[in-house]
Formats: structure tokens, C-alpha cells, sequence
């Protein structure tokens, strides 16, 4: 079985590498989950680079989220992917580049791109630039353990107003990838408590299948390319793989070419 094993990774990494050798691969921005920092990603970032994305993290603190707590406005958090991006295009001269959004990255992502100003928090006029419109900037959106709906009431009027206008993956001229993670099935019992109510929460279902977060169900958007990993948890704070693990996040990075 071990031999078996290794033969699929070694074809499977060899499939990347010929991608590679015949595309450049364009930069790559992760825009990191909700008070997650940039610190968390280095792994990730450093795995790109390794195949030869110049990838980036958009360089977020925890106190950067402290003003979005409570369903409040996501414009502190486009800011500054806004700021990562338009450095990422600068530097590289490069007419695109690829979007991974972790958790609530995924999400916030899709506010990035889309056209219709977010201005439901009041914060900010509709001819504010940059904030939003920016799908044409962007080849192949990511996201990992991203809850794409979600029933808990702060979180619910961003996310609404996300699947309201750009619902499923909206434009075609951008590849969606969702990965979700099929670690823990959620129970009202020691261990996969949080899971549970982290799943009811999120799709109003706790029996269900998912990362410890997210479900499986809505980790996934209509028309995208949906990929479902075993074993695979959600946050790198935790012990075990989760979807930026060396070996884990091979099985998505070829979308990205």
C-alpha cells in the first residue's frame, strides 16, 4: 500500500512540475481567516515559492480584525488585500495573479472582486476605489475551508450580501477552486462538540461532515471546482494536516496554473 501511496504522489508531483515548466505561474496572494495573522501562512507561502509562485501573504495582524468584530465592515480587511495585490501586480509586471482565501479569506475575496459597492455598513462612499470590481485582476480564486453561507447573525448580513449579487462561482472568466476538509462528522458528544455547533451555526445542520468548522456543504459554491479532502482540518493552529500542509496542498495547487 505504502508503494502504491508514493507512486501517486510521485506522479501526481511530477504532473505539477511539467504544468510548471510550461506556464509561468503568475503571483499568488493568500488572504489569511478571520484574526488570523500573516505569520500562519509562511508555510503555505514558502510551498508556493518552492514551485515557483511569488507568493504572498497580505500582511494582517490580529488587532487589524479587531474593527470587523460583530458583523461590522470588511473594508479594513479589502484595504489592505487591495494594497497586496496591486504590489504583487507591480512587481511582477504580470496581468493577473491568484487569489487563496483561507476560512473567512475566501469570503471576503469574493466582496474583492465583485462589482457592486459594498457600502451596507455605511463606511464608505460608492466611488471608493479599489475596494471592489477587481475580478478582471484576478485568474484563479482559491478558497480553503471557506463557510461561502452562514446562519449566525453577525456573520450573516456580509455573507448575504456576498450571495446575493455573486452567487456561485459568478464570473466565468475567473476558475473558483473550494476545498473543503472530511475530518470530524459533527456530534453532541466530547470531541466533536465544536464541530457540531461550529456546523449549525454555519448550514443549520450539526450532524454533519467537515474540517471542525466548516461543512463540507457549504465549503463549496455552485459552478466551481469542488474538492473534498480526507483527514484534513481546518486552521494550521491545530495538530495534523490541514489544507496548507506540504503533502495536502498539492492536491489543489495545479488548479492555480
Amino acid at each position: 500500500m505504502g508503494s502504491v501511496l508514493s507512486m501517486e504522489k510521485s506522479l501526481r508531483d511530477s504532473t505539477i512540475n511539467y504544468q510548471l515548466s510550461t506556464a509561468m505561474p503568475l503571483p499568488t496572494v493568500i488572504v489569511p481567516g478571520f484574526f488570523a495573522t500573516a505569520s500562519e501562512y509562511i508555510s503555505l507561502e514558502q510551498s508556493l515559492q518552492e514551485l515557483g509562485f511569488p507568493a504572498v501573504t497580505v500582511p494582517l495582524r490580529q488587532r487589524d480584525w479587531f474593527p470587523t468584530v460583530g458583523g461590522r465592515s470588511m473594508v479594513p480587511i479589502l484595504r489592505q488585500i487591495d494594497r497586496t495585490v496591486k504590489e504583487a501586480i507591480a512587481k511582477s509586471n504580470a496581468s493577473q495573479i491568484n487569489l487563496i482565501g483561507h476560512s473567512a479569506g475566501g469570503w471576503i475575496a469574493r466582496i474583492y472582486l465583485g462589482e457592486i459597492p459594498y457600502t451596507i455598513h455605511g463606511d464608505v462612499s460608492q466611488s471608493t476605489q479599489g475596494l471592489w470590481g477587481n475580478h478582471p485582476d484576478i485568474a484563479t480564486l482559491v478558497t480553503l475551508g471557506t463557510p461561502h453561507v452562514s446562519q449566525e447573525r453577525w456573520t450573516k448580513r456580509n455573507l448575504d450580501f456576498v450571495n446575493f449579487n455573486y452567487p456561485g462561482a459568478f464570473y466565468p472568466h475567473v476558475k473558483y477552486v473550494c476545498v473543503a476538509g472530511k475530518a470530524i462528522y459533527g456530534k453532541r458528544r466530547l470531541g466533536q462538540w465544536l464541530a457540531y455547533s461550529s456546523y449549525e451555526l454555519t448550514c443549520g445542520v450539526g450532524n454533519s461532515w467537515g474540517d471542525g468548522i466548516t461543512p463540507i456543504e457549504a465549503a463549496h459554491l455552485d459552478g466551481a471546482i469542488a474538492i473534498t479532502l480526507d483527514d484534513v482540518f481546518h486552521s494550521p493552529r491545530r495538530q495534523g494536516l490541514w489544507y496548507g500542509s506540504h503533502d495536502i496542498f498539492r492536491s489543489w495547487v495545479s488548479y492555480l496554473v
